[in-house]
């Protein structure tokens, strides 16, 4: 009998930690339920954000315009301007020289978000008549679609016959050998045809965040360079000139 009211005694303990447990087990339930609640309402008021903070971007790019579009202008007066840009910054410097002789054709580049901004962009680069292709204008759009999905469209470069410089690059890697055709930049052209990862277009962004928002800081960045270049070396020719005075 003592056995039975020790096994009885037992099995009421553990019932009554049992119930403790699904106790606790439902009080942590109901706090993560309620902790997913306020959760939603920040995610609603980031939400909220997110929609007033694009209204406000699109306020303000077309108060920016009148700007661009005189800036644009005056910088079709100044020579290379547009490969100058190109060539100074860090990410786009790596230039084929075939690629830079018909750059030099450039005379602007123009970003234009899309009205709806989260839809997307175009990249306009806009041409001089030249020996290379026939078109004005060449441009990139990047849209986004409803699931986020990010795509490219470009227009189509109608090469002057022989001039085709995305040709002109193949064929000088080919002849390089294998080991020269991966250290061997693809000419900058072959960017209005790639359409493989428009999400992760590192030019695109460059072009817009960068070239066309700030072009003139890489442009005088080569002058600044030389400036400090020659300032060197004038120090160096003074330490020199000190030197044989003693």
């Amino acid at each position: 009998r003592k056995f039975q009211a020790h096994k009885y005694l037992e099995k009421k303990e553990i019932s009554a930690s049992a119930g403790l447990l699904k106790k606790g087990e439902k009080k942590q339930q109901e706090a993560i339920e309620c902790v997913d609640e306020v959760q939603n309402e920040i995610d609603r008021l980031n939400e909220q954000a997110s929609e007033e903070i694009l209204k406000v971007e699109q306020k303000y790019d077309k108060l920016r315009q009148p700007f661009f579009q005189k800036m644009s202008e005056l910088i079709a007066k100044i020579p290379n301007f547009g490969l100058t840009t190109f060539v100074n910054h860090s990410q786009t410097s790596a230039l084929l020289e075939e690629d830079k002789e018909a750059l030099r054709y450039l005379t602007r580049v123009e970003m234009t978000e899309f009205e709806d901004i989260k839809s997307g962009y175009r990249i306009d680069f806009y041409f001089d008549e030249n020996p290379y292709f026939e078109n004005k204008v060449l441009s990139k759009e990047f849209h986004l679609n409803e699931s986020g999905d990010p795509s490219s469209k470009t227009t189509e470069i109608k090469w002057e016959s022989g001039k085709d410089l995305m040709k002109h690059s193949s064929q000088t890697q080919n002849k390089a050998g294998r080991k020269r055709q991966h250290e061997e930049p693809e000419s900058f052209f072959t960017w209005f045809t790639d359409h493989f990862d428009a999400g992760a277009d590192e030019l695109g962004e460059v072009t817009k965040d960068d070239i066309c928002s700030n072009s003139l800081e890489y442009y005088l960045e080569e002058d600044e360079d030389e400036g400090e270049e020659d300032e060197d070396d004038e120090g160096e020719e003074g330490e020199k000139d000190e030197g044989k005075e003693h």
